[in-house]
């Protein structure tokens, strides 16, 4: 039977800080989701200012990089390179801004950002994988 890496309480706190802190650092109000290697939510943090429809985004985009095992950013660029007809595919907000947490070469999490362009979601984002990997 093989086993598993997954995140602790401490891990996802430690990726929430350093997202929200990445994001304030530069002005930006974003929401910031973490979810487990299924897509299912572990924690959702909606900065001061963040849009409304953010906390959806933010879930979407952590699910996609969490059961897609690649960063959101690959499907918007399929999708982009004319690709279209990924987007009947079950999945919502194919969007960049959602990126894996790796560990051992298997996805065990994913962060997803929504609030401000594709680059600066993803730039959240890594910031907070970048905490405990």
């Amino acid at each position: 039977m093989q086993t598993k890496a997954t995140l602790e309480l401490t891990d996802v706190n430690a990726i929430l800080d350093a997202a929200q802190a990445e994001a304030q650092a530069q002005g930006w109000a974003v929401t910031i989701a973490v979810a487990d290697d299924g897509g299912h939510l572990l924690a959702l943090r909606r900065l001061d200012g963040a849009s409304p429809n953010s906390p959806s985004i933010a879930t979407e985009k952590a699910r996609n990089a969490a059961i897609g095992r690649k960063e959101t950013q690959v499907f918007e660029e399929m999708i982009n390179s004319g690709r279209t007809a990924f987007v009947t595919a079950p999945m919502k907000a194919l969007l960049a801004g959602g990126v894996p947490v790796i560990h051992d070469g298997q996805v065990i999490a994913s962060v997803g950002v929504s609030g401000v362009k594709p680059d600066q979601d993803v730039q959240v984002a890594k910031a907070g994988v970048k905490a405990i990997g």
